[in-house]
């Protein structure tokens, strides 16, 4: 049994990173993490950390942003399709309006699970 959360942001998105990278089912299995930036360091405003791309365009489809107590995805495409999979989860979200973008937030590492739909949902 797991007696300790993780809550450092940084090592949520390295869980979430090598959650993507290792699936091979659809339709995660056509999604890369790209433009990693390996030293990003947490900050309350959230460092850029990588972004998540789709591999046969490279359309980039969501960036993860490190804070010292949780990972916020800034989803950019399928916004409506990727609301309605959160809603069904625990997280946290919210749109943003200029770009458009939804804002989802992972504030330990079991939520890495819970996003995984709505990652798919982008796809």
């Amino acid at each position: 049994m797991v007696t300790e959360r993780i809550t450092d942001g940084r090592r949520i998105g390295e869980l979430l990173s090598s959650e993507l990278s290792a699936r091979s089912d659809s339709p995660l299995s056509v999604l890369s993490v790209t433009d990693a930036d390996t030293d990003a360091e947490a900050s309350e405003a959230g460092t850029y950390a990588y972004a998540i791309t789709r591999e046969d365009d490279a359309t980039r489809l969501a960036e993860a942003f490190v804070h010292p107590d949780r990972l916020r995805l800034e989803f950019r495409t399928e916004l409506d399709a990727v609301s309605t999979a959160v809603s069904s989860t625990p997280l946290r979200a919210r749109p943003k309006d200029d770009p458009p973008r939804l804002l989802v937030f992972l504030s330990d590492g079991a939520a890495v699970k819970h996003v995984l739909p709505a990652v798919a949902a982008a796809v």
